[in-house]
């Protein structure tokens, strides 16, 4: 049996009853083309070879783990084995070639799952949803609303772009070998609209407002706003960052592109 090894943050999941409930949640139907981010030993990409999807593209970093699934499910013509990072996976093309948008499953390792969420939905325009397992307190955070604790940069930044939903926690024991947290599993399903259209300087005034979460916006936005703009955008300039919804980051963004006489045409707001 393939060991895990700790610079791919590895963690195989084993445990079948979870396995079983993931695809269910998942519900894969025929003329589904699916891409598995992670699938180390193959326990979830064997349960997604038994329903009726199209194709499954799975992408591992893991080299020797990436040639023994190539063998393992040798017999199955759906299933392309890529030994590649993740990071690097061209979605586009994925797509383009099978000429679907493509749906995503997957246990994205621990230690790169912020960025590794940013890549993939930096092309939302290629994908159905995504189901992915991530630690709890990741999916506290996306799925978190304005004012609460987990709120912050990662959920305003997702905001526009999909919408979330916590399916169900996962203890360490589900996996081998066992992690230090528990997880969680996260529906991400892409909107075909952006929830707004998002303006250039969105990602910048998230960015400077979360990296000083403890300050008001007046001090936290002080290089890019002055109180009186973000008055005139519709928030309190003595409120927290983590009180503010996507919607109002949005408006001061406009405030800054406004003020840098900046153009604001809908764009991307994962990056």
């Amino acid at each position: 049996m393939a060991r895990a090894r700790k610079r791919f943050g590895q963690h195989f999941l084993h445990d079948p009853a979870v396995i079983e409930r993931i695809v269910r949640a998942i519900d894969p139907r025929a003329g589904d083309h699916f891409v598995e981010i992670g699938p180390g030993r193959g326990a979830l990409t064997a349960a997604l070879l038994a329903s009726p999807l199209a194709t499954l593209d799975a992408v591992e970093i893991d080299r020797d783990l990436a040639a023994r699934l190539a063998a393992t499910f040798a017999g199955d013509a759906r299933l392309s084995v890529h030994a590649a990072d993740a990071l690097e996976l061209d979605l586009a093309a994925l797509a383009s070639r099978h000429g679907r948008q493509l749906r995503i499953a997957g246990n994205l390792p621990y230690n790169i799952s912020t960025p590794l969420l940013f890549h993939l939905l930096a092309r939302s325009e290629a994908l159905v949803d995504l189901h992915l397992m991530l630690q709890r307190e990741v999916v506290a955070r996306i799925t978190a609303r304005p004012g609460s604790a987990e709120y912050g940069r990662l959920t305003v930044m997702l905001a526009p772009r999909v919408r979330s939903e916590r399916l169900f926690d996962v203890g360490p024991g589900a996996f081998q070998p066992p992690p230090q947290v528990w997880s969680s599993l996260v529906r991400l399903t892409v909107l075909r609209e952006p929830l707004f259209a998002v303006r250039p300087a969105y990602a910048s005034v998230v960015a400077t407002a979360f990296s000083h979460r403890r300050k008001t916006l007046r001090n936290a936005l002080k290089p890019l706003l002055t109180a009186a703009q973000i008055e005139e955008c519709g928030a309190d300039p003595g409120a927290r960052p983590q009180t503010l919804t996507p919607e109002k980051f949005n408006a001061l963004a406009g405030a800054v592109d406004a003020a840098r006489g900046r153009q604001s045409p809908p764009g991307s707001a994962i990056g």
